[in-house]
């Protein structure tokens, strides 16, 4: 997996290229080499590369991995305050924390436009299937965090007890539940 490290690296070892490109261009220039108007598309095109890496080096790429969280789908998502996640009917109180936790820490970005608020909530369900034909939105919980602060102290998580509890007990086709492929 690519890091930050690595991206820092590469750009180190780009910028080098395009110095030396540049000298080359700026001998070619001074000379009146016949390649001298090539040698400003490679500087150009590895001064972009340059700036790719170094902005890379910045952010990662990588997603969170929160131990027991399970497989969500993204169902509802505008890059604004309310996000929608639906999980498998399966799931179990300690794997539904987990996914929150863990949706939480890859679906923050610093760009999203929060309408008024600073708040961004993600609200967690699920479908499930008792006959052929009909289905149910079960809502499960959701997490408020905020916007702005990629670790959020204040981080809440609210789970619907009653919609848990009933979910334990009813009974499903696991081969229709969303997140199941």
């Amino acid at each position: 997996m690519p890091t930050p490290e690595l991206f820092r690296q590469a750009c180190q070892w780009t910028a080098l290229l395009m110095l030396g490109s540049g000298i080359f261009t700026a001998l070619a220039f001074i000379f009146q080499w016949g390649v001298r108007f090539r040698f400003v598309g490679v500087t150009s095109l590895l001064g972009v590369l340059t700036g790719s890496l170094l902005a890379l080096s910045f952010t990662p790429l990588t997603r969170a991995i929160i131990p027991g969280a399970v497989k969500y789908n993204l169902v509802y998502d505008l890059s604004g305050p309310q996000v929608v996640i639906a999980v498998p009917p399966t799931i179990t109180r300690s794997e539904l924390e987990a996914t929150m936790l863990q949706a939480s820490e890859n679906l923050f970005s610093p760009g999203r436009v929060g309408g008024g608020s600073d708040q961004m909530i993600i609200k967690v369900r699920t479908i499930l299937h008792q006959k052929a034909g009909v289905s149910q939105l079960i809502p499960l919980g959701k997490l408020q965090r905020s916007l702005s602060v990629r670790e959020d102290p204040n981080l809440k998580i609210a789970i619907n007890e009653d919609n848990f509890a009933a979910l334990a007990s009813a009974k499903f086709a696991p081969s229709s539940s969303p997140t199941s492929r």
